[in-house]
């Protein structure tokens, strides 16, 4: 009996549904200060096969500074969105944005199509609503279109748990590893996937991961620290001191990062940089940073990749940072922080705004803040720095603790930077302090949705 011609186009559409198109990367400039902002096409490249869910194109997380839209020309409906942040969102928060102009390199990244598609920026408003600032038009028949190979690097599976479009993808990158040092760049590797592992709730999440690494031998070891002195032309171009922020450690080169990461699928990318001074970075939806050989390398490791995978906000205020600070209280779109002291973005079982013990936090952190600027101003040894965070970390572990609020879910004030007008969930968690609690409640939450969006 032949079968009927219907069931031969559903046969044919199922089919259609788990190919997986292929990669589709604009690439653009976007400049601008404090006050203004600009964006132009620099080209556009099709990459390897979608690493990503072929049924969960839109993102309804409402998170990100920006959110970029994907939509067919032909019926102008959205195939693909989602939320980002960016380096020049970051820097247009500094002062250095209120003096002068600056060009950064971006990318967007989404499943190829087949016919022309209009490509939208949109910016969060002051009301957290979303406004366009940039459109093209990107027509995948256009010659221009970069249709060449992936370079030929070593691309290996540091843990594999199933296809990439069924995982959630990370790609780690090592950066000032010496082709002499491979084996250690290998352990490395092997090693900041197992700190990952051993957090909550990847813990628990762990055949939902793949994680991939590729091999980039560098001239030199180590990365650039310019207060330092030294500088280092690395494969990926990480660097410490990132907008005037010793440990801040971030690449500028955005085009020769997706360059060397189209070799190997991902959603997600961890630069590993062959250091052993304190630092890291992360930014949402675009990637994290962490230094290899420092004592605290796995709080900065899962800390940063806590901003790039989830967009969790920095909930400590007492560091010294890049960012100016402002008398304005948005309700932040992160989902741990909020300028509502009563917390309506989560539920909780403390009072509301919750007591915590925040002039002994403050004193302490005052000293140990004047401690830390000495060291650095000095360019006294890593171990000093460490010690002073071990001791940190005694204090606090025990002064956060205590109280009649400790562990409970509430609106603890102290967070995003400031003192004032902003609350996190919890006492302590590993967004705010460097001691071993791990991510509290509602970051936790917030990372199982990410997962949840990606893998199977």
């Amino acid at each position: 009996m032949k079968p009927c011609f219907l069931a031969l186009l559903l046969a044919a559409a199922a089919a259609a549904q788990t190919t997986a198109p292929r990669t589709m990367r604009v690439d653009y400039y976007h400049t601008g200060d404090s006050a203004h902002e600009q964006f132009a096409l620099d080209g556009v490249v099709l990459e390897g096969a979608w690493p990503g869910p072929l049924d969960r194109w839109i993102d309804d997380t409402n998170l990100g500074k920006y959110l970029f839209e994907v939509v067919d020309r032909a019926t102008n409906r959205v195939i693909y969105s989602r939320g980002f942040a960016s380096i020049f969102g970051e820097w247009q928060t500094t002062d250095e944005a209120g003096q002068q102009a600056r060009t950064f390199h971006e990318s967007v990244r989404f499943p190829a199509p087949e016919k022309p598609v209009q490509v939208t920026i949109r910016k969060r408003g002051p009301r957290n609503e979303f406004r366009e600032v940039w459109s093209t038009v990107v027509d995948p028949r256009d010659p221009a279109v970069d249709h060449s190979a992936p370079p030929k690097l070593n691309v290996w599976a540091v843990i594999q748990n199933g296809p990439p479009r069924d995982k959630v993808d990370l790609l780690l990158l090592g950066d000032g590893y010496t082709a002499s040092e491979m084996n250690k760049w290998h352990a490395d590797a092997r090693r900041m996937a197992e700190m990952l592992f051993a957090e909550s709730p990847f813990k628990e999440h762990r055949a939902d991961l793949n994680v991939w690494a590729i091999d980039t031998p560098a001239e030199e070891s180590g990365a650039s620290r310019p207060s330092d002195g030294v500088y280092r032309r690395s494969p990926l171009r990480a660097a410490y001191d990132a907008f005037g922020s010793e440990r801040y450690v971030l690449t500028f080169d955005n085009k020769r990062l997706r360059e060397i990461a189209s070799a190997a699928p991902y959603e997600f990318i961890e630069i590993v940089v062959n250091d052993r001074k304190y630092g890291g970075g992360g930014i949402f939806n675009l990637y994290a940073t962490v230094a290899a050989d420092n004592a605290f390398t796995p709080y900065v490791f899962v800390h940063e990749f806590g901003h790039h995978f989830a967009g969790l906000a920095d909930e400590y205020y007492t560091s010294d940072v890049a960012y100016g600070s402002s008398t304005a209280r948005p309700e932040p779109w992160e989902p741990n922080a909020t300028a509502d002291p009563r917390a309506a973005k989560w539920s909780g079982g403390a009072e509301m705004p919750s007591a915590w013990p925040k002039q002994e936090f403050e004193q302490l952190q005052q000293e140990i803040q004047k401690r830390r600027r000495e060291i650095r101003a000095q360019h006294r040894p890593e171990e000093e720095m460490e010690a002073l965070f071990r001791e940190e970390r005694e204090r606090d572990t025990k002064l956060l603790a205590s109280g009649p609020n400790a562990g409970k879910l509430g609106a603890f004030e102290g967070a995003m930077y400031e003192a004032r007008g902003y609350y996190r969930p919890q006492q302590d968690c590993i967004m705010f302090t460097r001691d071993n609690v791990g991510f509290c409640v509602v970051c936790r939450r917030a990372i199982e949705r990410v997962i949840r969006m990606y893998a199977k």
